[in-house]
């Protein structure tokens, strides 16, 4: 690789989304997940190394996508000093353009990649909701604090503009993304939406726009959070998608394609459900 080459930065405090870290040069599997799955993956990794106990060492990630495809196209990431080249073998992302992307550059077939999964957009406030936000329009209060996942890095941050959108035109969408993000009320994430949650609880924001599944994982963990359903004609459920893909240059082709397989199982389906996700299967 040419020494010319900028390899994207993992942030120093997020070496919990990268997994199996410590075998990662002799890993014969290595999946960059769509990072919003992180609380499933545990029980996902789990169920796939007892239906293929013969594959050895695995390394994933669950950073945010769209640093997952700059990772890929760059051929490695930096993360503490140390160059993290190992290539992918399965990549998903909550966006079609990532697809796209990968596809215009010769590293993914389009029709091997299918479809898997779907989820919401929630709004995620401190327990008892004190300030009382009922809808996503009430975001455009003035000194209103808002944790908002970060257009470069993140695929929820597309579906949550289209949300504003919506609910309010381009007057809203220019209240949250300019207009409080120049007065601070508008907090951009650093890497990724996992950082509303300790934001709120810190006192740091009083909402997020997040995946429906993070705040029953908050629940799960008996933290001080609580939901704000906002309608299934805004939360985005039907078109949201989570696309897995092989990628063509992956060294372990068929251990990539087995854990595809398992994504696709009823096995694979029934934990997502656990975990708040609605599976699909399909294409695009």
């Amino acid at each position: 690789m040419s020494s010319a080459v900028t390899y994207p930065l993992i942030p120093d405090e997020r070496e919990d989304d990268l997994h199996g870290l410590e075998d990662i040069d002799r890993a014969e599997l290595v999946i960059f997940m769509a990072g919003n799955q992180f609380m499933a993956m545990e029980a996902l990794m789990a169920a796939f190394r007892e239906r293929c106990p013969g594959i050895g060492p695995i390394y994933y990630e669950t950073l945010p996508p769209r640093m997952e495809l700059r990772q890929i196209l760059a051929g490695g990431a930096m993360f503490r000093g140390r160059l993290i080249d190992a290539a992918a073998d399965v990549y998903t992302s909550v966006s079609i353009q990532g697809v796209e992307t990968l596809a215009e550059a010769g590293l993914v077939d389009k029709n091997a990649c299918f479809a898997y999964l779907r989820n919401r957009i929630s709004l995620m406030v401190p327990a008892g909701n004190p300030l009382g936000l009922k809808t996503v329009g009430d975001l455009d209060r003035a000194g209103l604090r808002i944790s908002q996942p970060s257009l470069e890095h993140e695929d929820i941050a597309a579906h949550i503009l289209a949300m504003y959108r919506q609910t309010g035109g381009e007057a809203l969408a220019r209240c949250i993304m300019e207009d409080k993000l120049a007065r601070g009320e508008t907090l951009l994430t650093t890497v990724h939406h996992r950082e509303t949650p300790e934001r709120i609880l810190s006192g740091r924001a009083d909402v997020g726009p997040v995946w429906a599944t993070e705040i029953d994982h908050a629940r799960r963990q008996g933290l001080l959070l609580e939901g704000i359903e906002i309608g299934p004609q805004f939360d985005q459920r039907d078109r949201v998608k989570y696309y897995a893909c092989p990628l063509v240059s992956g060294p372990n082709p068929n251990n990539g394609q087995r854990f595809l397989g398992f994504l696709q199982s009823t096995e694979a389906q029934r934990i997502y459900c656990r975990y708040g996700f609605t599976p699909i299967m399909g294409t695009f």
